[in-house]
């Protein structure tokens, strides 16, 4: 049986496409070329499926939430602070995971950052 090897995109709609692009360049430092495309560090990726009616994702519309892996948690949401982002005070911590917090996007999309264990 064949099966899949990566993920090989996500896509997002967005209000203002140019705008939404430059935040994830500027403040996440998500450095994709002209065509979007990303070389990302190898490492985990997980795949979950939650139930219908979480509150995890932030607003009910949102039917996905991005996760991007960082090196040092601190660091990234102290970034994103100082850039003005919407950042959650709150960060979580799952042992032989990871530490874990959340900022949202210009146009309401909430983000997990996560800092493997």
């Amino acid at each position: 049986m064949e099966h899949v090897v990566g993920i090989g995109g996500h896509f997002l709609r967005a209000r203002d496409p140019e705008a939404l692009t430059s935040w994830y360049r500027d403040v996440l430092g998500l450095d994709a070329d002209e065509m979007g495309q990303w070389q990302q560090e190898a490492g985990p990726t997980v795949f979950a499926a939650f139930p219908d009616d979480t509150e995890y994702f932030g607003r009910r519309e949102q039917q996905s939430m991005l996760n991007f892996r960082v090196r040092d948690l601190d660091a990234m949401l102290a970034q994103l602070r100082a850039a003005g982002a919407e950042v959650a005070e709150e960060t979580e911590e799952m042992a032989g995971v990871g530490r874990f917090g959340w900022v949202t996007d210009p146009e309401g999309n909430r983000i997990e950052l996560w800092q493997p264990a």
